[in-house]
């Protein structure tokens, strides 16, 4: 397939794009700067010029694939609802321009998304008040009009080297603040998958998913945040404290809204119907290389 993708040039698609041209399939990346566009065509991939912001021309572009990827998200943690809005944006018009071909459409998501505290399916629906429900609603809903949507809801760490996400901003922290925490007793579970992996499902749903349904990138269930908070501990030297749930955001800035979330996901139906097997290494063994603190 000619597939275009968004977010080409992220910490997971940056993995994507190999993983599609390695599998036969051709690649047009999403770039919005010069430097994304010379690191697509190092990876042998072509370049589409343009931005999330660019509805028509992400239009144009789904228009001229066999098959899209969506990966690109503005993360701006001071204004979720207006990135999830340039997100549905995205997405309905994408998939406006793919309506009665049959040609995939993946849409990403987190698990997170899932009503929390009980372990997540594939089956669930999205969690009310999300600011990613309305593009996961959206996305599944164009299997309606003749799009093999589907949507892949990634772990809150997509970890490997290169990671700039979620963890690597709790080992900031820890230097900071010459402590390593959790909330509360810190049982609260995050599910974790390494980039390779993700990268892998992403092209199984691209070439098999059927319309309208979801996939988990989830290769643990649950790391409690409590060992996470350890290992970084061990890592810096430094101690391991407990945080009152009424101070995370004092404490962990942004991500107080995300310390305390209880994830814990299954992949079993991804794993059974697209043979999703991950090799990676576990998010805790994934610290233990080093690299996280280099």
């Amino acid at each position: 397939m000619r597939v275009f993708v968004t977010g080409a040039t992220g910490f997971v698609g940056s993995a994507v794009v190999p993983e599609l041209i390695g599998a036969g399939h051709e690649v047009v990346g999403l770039a919005r700067s010069d430097d994304g566009a010379a690191a697509l065509k190092e990876a042998g991939a072509e370049v589409f010029r343009g931005s999330l912001e660019d509805p028509e021309g992400l239009a144009r572009a789904a228009d001229g694939a066999d098959g899209v990827i969506h990966l690109a998200f503005v993360h701006d943690f001071a204004d979720f609802d207006a990135a999830g809005a340039t997100d549905l944006r995205a997405i309905e018009a994408m998939g406006a321009a793919l309506a009665g071909s049959d040609r995939p459409l993946v849409v990403t998501s987190g698990t997170a998304i899932a009503p929390s505290g009980r372990l997540a399916t594939e089956t669930d629906a999205p969690a009310p008040g999300t600011h990613r429900t309305p593009s996961e609603e959206a996305a599944v809903a164009l299997a309606e009009r003749g799009v093999r949507a589907s949507v892949v809801r990634l772990a809150p760490s997509v970890h490997g080297r290169g990671d700039h996400g979620f963890v690597p901003h709790l080992i900031r922290i820890a230097r900071e603040k010459g402590e390593s925490a959790f909330i509360g007793d810190g049982a609260n579970r995050w599910p974790g998958v390494h980039r390779s992996d993700a990268a892998r499902l992403f092209r199984l749903v691209l070439e098999q998913a059927p319309a309208g349904t979801r996939w988990h990138a989830a290769d643990e269930e649950g790391v409690p945040v409590r060992d996470l908070a350890e290992v970084i501990g061990r890592h810096l030297d430094v101690p391991v404290v407990s945080v009152p749930a009424e101070r995370a955001g004092e404490h962990f800035g942004f991500l107080g809204r995300f310390a305390g979330v209880d994830n814990p996901t299954s992949s079993a139906t991804t794993r059974e119907r697209l043979g999703w097997l991950p090799s990676g290494p576990g998010l805790l063994a994934d610290l233990d290389e080093g690299h996280y603190f280099e």
